[in-house]
């Protein structure tokens, strides 16, 4: 009996050194659900980072960084779940996510009333600026974005637009900072509809606004559902008028291609000193280019709170979170300069122009 015991607690002693030579940090994403394509690309660029970190020596003298990432299902009672289990049970001091910013409001919340670092990768509701001391954001926020395909539209020509965006934090912050962009540089929003997540059919919405007679349809949804909407606005014919997508990318990630023919957006930019080498080992490790252009905020996000790890000499959260202050300065990353406001948000984003033409983006 005595010699069973003594042989555990050695079994348990020896596996000790083995945990310390390693930071384990936390991710919740999207893994499946309707935005699973997004989330496993988010979930790529993370496994990118801690590859790269990992090859050039780890962290802290020498420690093996590893995520644990966790599935959201795309869902906000299924994300902070995970969030919780990260916390309580792995013990994580930062977490990176989510994608819809109705998730990722409650996990950043939580996070930080937890004490812990929340990094936010695909979010962009203005909500998010008020999460509190101890989360970032590495995306540009809705004014940023909406204001830059409110210019776009502008530029194309275009002076009445029908919006429609998911009911959500997201999508009400897109519809209102895109009217408000759109309307001071003399444009129309005629309509704006909302629609709800998850359903099977869009059309009812579709034809709501093509009553409205825009010039433009401006639109921005999640994988599966813009699929869905792609589809019926094709087979309803509503697709002879021009549309406008803010993320072309999420908007078009799990569409046939001839449903989006010709479509023109925004999408995020790589234009970082560490974006062509990160986009070379992106098709190396994964044969096949960026399925969208958020996977790069995930990248950013681990190699950020590595540097801050090793900025603080430490893995605890409030040493990351002071450290990463001071990096987010001018930061050099994947997608661009990364420079934190007052508050903790990123204070400027590169973003492309882009149309689609035989299923590719080009500029």
């Amino acid at each position: 009996m005595h010699k069973a015991l003594l042989a555990a607690a050695c079994l348990a002693l020896s596996s000790l050194p083995a945990l310390a030579q390693e930071v384990v940090l936390g991710a919740v994403v999207p893994l499946s659900g309707a935005s699973a394509t997004l989330g496993d690309d988010q979930r790529r660029g993370i496994e990118l980072a801690v590859d790269k970190i990992n090859e050039q020596g780890g962290v802290l003298g020498g420690k093996k960084l590893r995520v644990i990432v966790e599935d959201s299902g795309g869902r906000a009672p299924s994300a902070l779940d995970a969030a919780k289990k990260l916390v309580t049970v792995d013990n994580v001091p930062v977490v990176i996510g989510e994608y819809s910013s109705g998730i990722t409001i409650p996990v950043g919340q939580y996070l930080v009333q937890e004490g812990r670092v929340h990094l936010n990768i695909g979010s962009s509701s203005g909500k998010i600026r008020g999460l509190g001391d101890g989360s970032f954001s590495l995306i540009g926020l809705d004014n940023v974005s909406s204001g830059f395909a409110a210019q776009d539209v502008v530029d194309n020509k275009w002076k009445k637009a029908a919006v429609i965006v998911p009911n959500n934090a997201y999508g009400q912050g897109v519809a209102e900072q895109f009217q408000k962009a759109f309307s001071a540089l003399g444009g129309e929003v005629v309509t704006t509809v909302m629609y709800t997540e998850g359903q099977t059919t869009y059309r009812r919405e579709l034809q709501q606004m093509e009553r409205s007679e825009p010039d433009v349809y401006v639109y921005s949804a999640y994988g599966k559902e813009a699929a869905t909407i792609n589809r019926e606005s094709f087979e309803l014919g509503i697709n002879s008028t021009p549309w406008y997508a803010i993320y072309l990318s999420m908007c078009t990630s799990d569409a046939d291609p001839k449903f989006v023919q010709g479509q023109y957006g925004l999408d995020l930019n790589y234009i970082g000193p560490d974006g062509a080498a990160y986009e070379a080992a992106y098709k190396a490790k994964y044969n096949e280019p960026f399925k969208t252009s958020f996977n790069g905020y995930g990248y950013d996000a681990v190699m950020m709170a590595a540097a801050a790890i090793e900025k603080a000499g430490s893995a605890a959260p409030k040493a990351i979170s002071a450290a990463l202050k001071e990096i987010g300065n001018g930061y050099k990353g994947a997608t661009g300069d990364i420079t934190f406001d007052a508050d903790r948000q990123r204070s400027k984003q590169p973003y492309l122009k882009l149309k689609i033409e035989d299923g590719v983006q080009q500029r």
